[in-house]
C-alpha cells in the first residue's frame, strides 16, 4: 500500500516514514505543497497523510485542490489546530479524518487502517449476501433479481449491515450512521422503524436479527 507524507518538518516526515515502513506500508514523502503536487500528479496513492500548515502552502488548499480534480484518494488531515471550527473546515473540504498533533503512534495506524479498510469496501461494486445483492455503485438492492426500492436511509443502513456482516452494530451506531443530528440520536426509535421496513421490503426471514438489548446483526 503507498502512502503519501505531505509534512514539511524534514525530521517528522521521516520519523513518520520509518514508522509506516516498519508497519509494511511504501511511503513517499512530500516536503511541502508543490512537491505533493508533483507526487499527486505523478502516482496513485492509497492514502494520503496532508499536515496542514505547509512552509510554502496551505495544506487545506491542497485538499481543497484535490477534490476539484475530483482525486477521490483518502485524505487523513494532521494537525496542532484542535478547535472544533477547524475540523469542521477541514472535513467539509473534502478531508476523510482529522487527527489532532500531538497524536500517538497507535492512534494514528488505527485511523489509517480504518480509512484503508473503507476505502477497499467502497471499491467493491456489489455485496452478496444470499439471495440479497447490494449494487454499492448504483445504490440499488436487489433480492432474487427484483429491485428492492429501498430509501436512502434504509440502503444506508443495509449497505453498513452487509459491510460488516457477522458483526453486531448497536442501536446507537446504526442511529450515528444515518442521523446527523446527534442530539436526538440515544433517545430516537428511527433505527427500528428503518429496520422493520427494510425487513418488509427485503423479505427474507432471519436475515437482519435482533440481538437483544444490544442491536442487530446480519449473518453472511
Amino acid at each position: 500500500m503507498d502512502i503519501l507524507i505531505v509534512e514539511d518538518d524534514k525530521i517528522v516526515a521521516k520519523q513518520l516514514a520509518k514508522l509506516l515502513t516498519s508497519e509494511k506500508y511504501s511511503c513517499d514523502i512530500a516536503f511541502g505543497y508543490r512537491d505533493a503536487q508533483e507526487c499527486i500528479d505523478k502516482n496513485s496513492y492509497g492514502l494520503i497523510l496532508l499536515d496542514w500548515n505547509l512552509g510554502d502552502g496551505d495544506g487545506l488548499e491542497l485538499l481543497k485542490e484535490i477534490r476539484e480534480f475530483e482525486i477521490k484518494t483518502p485524505v487523513l488531515m494532521l494537525s496542532a489546530n484542535s478547535e472544533i471550527d477547524d475540523r469542521v473546515a477541514v472535513l467539509d473540504s473534502g478531508a476523510d479524518d482529522y487527527l489532532c498533533k500531538p497524536y500517538s503512534n497507535v492512534e494514528l495506524l488505527a485511523r489509517m487502517r480504518a480509512l484503508l479498510r473503507r476505502e477497499s469496501l467502497e471499491k467493491t461494486v456489489n455485496i452478496v449476501i444470499g439471495d440479497v445483492t447490494l449494487d454499492t455503485a448504483h445504490r440499488e438492492v436487489f433480492v432474487s433479481g427484483e429491485n428492492a426500492n429501498l430509501t436512502t436511509a434504509e440502503f444506508d443502513l443495509l449497505e453498513l449491515f452487509m459491510q460488516n456482516a457477522n458483526q453486531v452494530l448497536t442501536r446507537y451506531q446504526l442511529s450515528e450512521h444515518i442521523n446527523k443530528d446527534n442530539y436526538g440520536v440515544k433517545n430516537s426509535n428511527i433505527v427500528d422503524v428503518h429496520i422493520k421496513n427494510l425487513r418488509k421490503k427485503l423479505q427474507q426471514k432471519d436475515f437482519i436479527l435482533t440481538v437483544r438489548g444490544v442491536g442487530y446483526r446480519v449473518n453472511k
